[in-house]
């Protein structure tokens, strides 16, 4: 595993590179296909789909803070959805022409997983919505 410092940023203070050897010994099948090929879980089949507890989700693959729940919100699309990252520098954004559309897909910015796509139908303040996989995320209750 390589670790590589990220200038600035406090959270993410180093990347995760492995090889897909040792992603697949650490996740499960579903986890490996969402975060590392890019796949997608079924609509509202999701464990934090529905999670209305207070605390933050974790990347499944490195650990790293995503989203809070303060950030959270029912969308109704069948994913967990939030309207911002925990911090700006938690994630990555690139633009995906899969399925023959545009959008804009997410990734933890220290390990690359796949999360899921953003787009600009969401609430105030931001007017974003951040459709993420469960499968990807793992949740810590506030104490």
């Amino acid at each position: 595993m390589n670790r590589t410092p990220l200038a600035g940023n406090s959270k993410m203070n180093y990347t995760i590179k492995k090889t897909n050897e040792e992603w697949k010994r650490q996740l499960t099948p579903d986890q490996y296909h969402i975060a590392r090929e890019g796949g997608t879980e079924a609509a509202f089949t999701g464990k934090h789909c529905n999670n209305k507890n207070t605390g933050i989700y974790h990347c499944i693959c490195c650990d790293a803070a995503l989203f809070r729940s303060e950030e959270k919100y029912d969308s109704g699309c069948g994913w967990p959805s939030y309207w911002a990252p925990c911090d700006d520098e938690a994630l990555l954004e690139t633009q995906d022409h899969s399925h023959g559309i545009t959008r804009v897909e997410v990734r933890c910015a220290r390990c690359e997983a796949h999360l899921g796509h953003v787009f600009e139908d969401g609430p105030a303040p931001t007017g974003q919505r951040y459709c993420i996989n469960s499968a990807i995320l793992t949740f810590k209750p506030s104490t």
